[in-house]
Order: C-alpha cells, then structure tokens, then sequence
C-alpha cells in the first residue's frame, strides 16, 4: 500500500495491486502503475525508491528497465513494482496475464466536511 500511496504523491495513473502470493514463488505483490512522460516515470520511481529507502532503509534489490524503454522494474522482493508508460502497459497488458490474481483495494481516505 505505501508503494500505491508513493506512486500516487507523484500523480501516477491507474495504479493497481495485484495478489500474486498463491500465483507465483517469486514475489507476494506487483505494484503497476503507468506514468505519462519519461519525466513522469523518473519522478514516480524516485518518490518511491526515496521514500522506501528513508522510511525504511530498503532499496531495491534489482532495477530493471529503463526510462526509455518506458518500463522500469522496482524489485523490493515481496513486491514489485512496474512503472509504465500507459502504450507499453497496455501492450504488455500484466493485469490480463496475471488475471487469476486478486486485486487489493486502496485504503479509502478520511473525507471531513466542514
């Protein structure tokens, strides 16, 4: 959730959590969220990388992909998080192939009315 919330802060689109922990060994989450701009993408994966990093002094154990291919991989082991250009997501289409996996909900916010 705190990856959702992260790529959230720098406005990333369509960010999903998928469950992947009865689907696959390799991790528990996938984080996906898309990003319109090579500018946009570099912002999302620095606000998380930061923060995770400063929150909780964890850094990736892998990064792969590349600001210019427009899809960059955060490995942080029990999750991983795809930061995508929205013409590359689709192509891929990961919700699709993982499409048995239950997605998790975002936390709603506290709404005040005043």
């Amino acid at each position: 959730m705190l990856c959702r919330e992260l790529a959230d802060n720098k406005k990333a689109e369509d960010i999903v959590i998928l469950d992947v922990r009865d689907l696959s060994s390799v991790t528990d989450y996938f984080v996906i969220a898309s990003g319109t701009s090579e500018p946009h993408l570099r912002a999302i994966v620095d606000e998380i990388t930061d923060q995770v990093g400063e929150e909780h002094g964890l850094r990736p154990r892998a990064i792969d992909g590349t600001l210019q291919t427009a899809w960059v991989v955060l490995d942080y082991f029990d999750v991983i998080i795809h930061v995508m250009r929205k013409d590359v997501r689709e192509r891929y289409d990961l919700e699709t192939l993982w499409g048995d996996a239950p997605r998790v909900k975002a936390r709603k916010r506290a709404s005040y009315k005043t």
